[in-house]
């Protein structure tokens, strides 16, 4: 079981965004900007061009949802979408708000993010959806 997997199930607690039946958003705990969001499939699958095309693309779609929110919560021009998974074998989606390019650099992560304004950014995207 994939520590995504273990918060989804309530075993390890998250800032929850959002989920449904297949999908799971929460805020990334290493943040390369406010508002970072995770979006997870309930499946566990190590890569995600190995989901089957129609849940690729419901993961898509509840990913757009999830992006909006975060567009309408937290300052930004956009919100960037990539693919990286290597550092857990569970497919993933990052979704990040950005003021500029530079917003995506996953070298430079917020130090220490306060459980507090975690809390409040959660929040703050729940109630666009």
């Amino acid at each position: 079981m994939t520590i995504f997997s273990r918060i989804i199930a309530g075993e390890i607690p998250c800032y929850k965004i959002a989920e449904d039946d297949r999908f799971f958003a929460f805020l990334d705990i290493n943040p390369v900007n406010w508002g970072h969001t995770l979006i997870v499939p309930k499946r566990e699958e190590d890569y995600i061009f190995d989901l089957s095309d129609e849940e690729l693309g419901a993961m898509m779609v509840f990913a757009k949802k999830v992006a909006a929110a975060i567009k309408e919560a937290i300052p930004c021009r956009k919100v960037g979408v990539t693919v990286l998974g290597l550092e857990v074998p569970h497919a993933h989606i990052h979704l990040v708000p950005l003021k500029n390019e530079g917003d995506m650099n996953f070298s430079n992560k917020i130090s220490d993010p306060s459980p507090e304004k975690m809390k409040q950014i959660a929040a703050a995207i729940t109630a666009k959806l």
